[in-house]
């Protein structure tokens, strides 16, 4: 029989319930109000008590009001028709209802129960199969959707029947598995599992070995992120938090992106809505939509659900993560699940942390990046799901605890900076304090000398050395003036502002210069270190500051033309030309 209770205090969305029976920390339940159900989850229980958040608006609610336990946590279904679908936090499918607003308990299935999916069968009568093993698949879009033993199932398994290859909908039965007691297990297309708990449908979790290109130069060549990695960007509002990961997601090479939008504002939702239809994926020449889905929670939604929102997209991703496919989780921003985390932590009278977070804030960020990684699984294959959130601190200050936590557990750090949005050096990537950590794994190294050239690595470390070098420079100039320092503290300067300006900037509107290949990336980067690598000697700074712009300019038109084109190879010319000039 279902534990009840009843509604004995309200704040905002924290409700508290008397129970009559025993309930779980995450359990589900349904409070009555009105004709309608409202959803809401046990976060703590202390004796009878249960201190439940609401994922839907409290007003109207009063003491007294019925609660049904539901006995189940929170759970996303999983199963062909997923992509190009459009969710909230809850997975309810939003393309599916109806009217301007959002009902107040109104729940939508998010898969297609009708539409019939051509199957084909993987496994065989009398094998043993066990969690996330593949029983037969089916084509979703131009992906082929594998059907899998369901990830709660526990030991060994025996097939003792599969569906011949036809069309079935995704509540036909495929597959009878026998289980380790001798019971007969259905299996459907669609599985359920609770989003609060990770995937473990896996052989094992190596270091990541391999890099995620994203055709931003500053990401790929100066602080790679790894496939299966961890990343976060932070920076005050207007830096380009939201363009670069647009370009991310459309340019990373991952054969999924799931775009979590967790209580951003409703116009940048909107956005996402509008523009990703119409973006074509530069891999396959396909639209970008058909191979993404969308978790969206707007600002103005009950605080709840943005939560909700990130675990669920966590979820898809390592479904699909168990099919052997690349997965991008992005999620905009981590901030507000982090605010959402304060609000309840305050309305529960908890202990707080520093600026009212929670205590435990380091943690549960810890725990949700734990979960990205690349995987073995039980057949080789592999799988990965890499993460990159965003964070929006106030005011800019890097310091604040949301930050300083996600430090701690995200490997790459791409902090914008208002300074350089301010002067349009996009994207705003601070090149001096933003960095990778996975340049620093053996595996990383290895890969990255196999797949461009050997000594990369010492490349790299050299072209962020002079623009270190040039941004002290810039500082002993503005104090001292042009005339105070002396040369080569000017030739210093513009040789980071000609990596700055030729390299690290990017256009991500322009077809050609939004997409940087590594093969691109490593010519451009010799080029600029063979000039930097010069001793040069110039009479006064106007003649070395005149000098360098003419090579910027150059080196700009370089970056719009196509690689090896005509147009290329003039301004090529031009440089080379330039160079053999100097001094003349």
């Amino acid at each position: 029989m279902a534990t009840t209770g009843i509604v004995t205090g309200i704040v905002s969305n924290l409700v508290t319930v008397k129970v009559d029976g025993p309930v779980g920390e995450n359990e589900l339940c349904y409070i009555a109000l009105g004709g309608t159900n409202l959803l809401a989850e046990v976060i703590k229980v202390t004796g009878d008590k249960a201190s439940v958040q609401v994922f839907e608006s409290t007003r109207g609610l009063k003491n007294g009001d019925s609660v049904t336990f539901l006995g189940r946590m929170l759970e996303a279904s999983l199963g062909p028709g997923l992509l190009s679908g459009i969710y909230d936090g809850l997975q309810n499918d939003l393309t599916t209802m109806t009217g301007v607003f959002l009902k107040r308990g109104e729940y939508t299935d998010p898969l297609d129960h009708k539409k019939l999916w051509d199957y084909k069968p993987l496994a065989s009568v009398g094998d043993v199969v066990k969690a996330s093993d593949w029983l037969g698949e089916v084509q979703e879009g131009w992906l082929p959707h594998k059907i899998m033993v369901p990830f709660k199932f526990e030991g060994e398994y025996k097939v003792k029947s599969l569906a011949p290859a036809g069309s079935y909908n995704i509540d036909t039965e495929i597959a009878v598995l026998t289980g380790p007691d001798g019971e007969d297990h259905p299996v459907t297309m669609i599985q359920k599992w609770p989003v609060k708990v990770a995937v473990r449908g896996y052989a094992e979790k190596p270091r990541p070995s391999g890099i995620m290109e994203t055709g931003v130069r500053i990401i790929d060549t100066f602080n790679p992120i790894a496939e299966g990695g961890t990343g976060f960007i932070p920076g005050p509002f207007g830096c380009g938090k939201t363009v670069l990961q647009h370009a991310i997601a459309k340019q990373g090479e991952a054969d999924i992106v799931v775009m979590a939008a967790c209580g951003e504002r409703a116009n940048e939702v909107v956005e996402i809505f509008t523009e990703y239809p119409e973006l074509v994926d530069p891999h396959t020449g396909r639209k970008l939509m058909e191979r993404t889905v969308i978790i969206c929670n707007t600002s103005n939604m009950p605080v709840a659900a943005r939560e909700a929102s990130v675990y669920t997209a966590m979820t898809i991703c390592e479904y699909y993560r168990a099919m052997g496919y690349r997965c991008l989780l992005l999620a905009d921003s981590t901030s507000r699940w982090a605010q959402a985390l304060r609000e309840m932590s305050n309305r529960m009278e908890e202990l707080p942390g520093q600026d009212a977070f929670p205590v435990d804030l380091s943690a549960i960020i810890s725990n949700f990046y734990a979960r990205a990684g690349r995987v073995v699984l039980g057949n080789g294959q592999t799988g990965a799901v890499t993460f990159i959130g965003t964070v929006s601190p106030a005011g800019g200050n890097l310091k604040e605890p949301v930050t300083e936590s996600t430090k701690k557990a995200a490997r790459c750090f791409y902090a914008l900076e208002q300074n350089r949005a301010d002067q349009k050096r996009y994207p705003a990537v601070n090149p001096v304090e933003s960095y990778s950590k996975y340049l620093e794994y053996p595996e990383i190294q290895r890969t990255l000398e196999s797949i461009v050239e050997p000594g990369w690595i010492a490349k790299v470390l050299k072209a962020k050395n002079y623009v270190r070098r040039g941004k002290e420079m810039a500082e002993q100039i503005n104090i001292l003036g042009d005339d105070g320092v002396p040369m080569s503290y000017h030739e210093a300067f513009w040789k980071s502002e000609l990596i700055d300006f030729a390299f690290l900037q990017q256009d991500a509107f322009d077809p050609i210069d939004s997409v940087c290949p590594m093969e691109r990336q490593k010519f451009m980067l010799d080029l600029i270190l063979d000039i930097c690598d010069r001793k040069l000697e110039f009479d006064d700074y106007e003649k070395c500051r005149a000098w360098f712009k003419e090579l910027i300019n150059l080196a700009r038109q370089m970056n719009y033309s196509e690689y090896k084109s005509a147009a290329f190879e003039k301004y090529h010319d031009s440089i080379t030309q330039l160079l053999n000039d100097y001094g003349k």
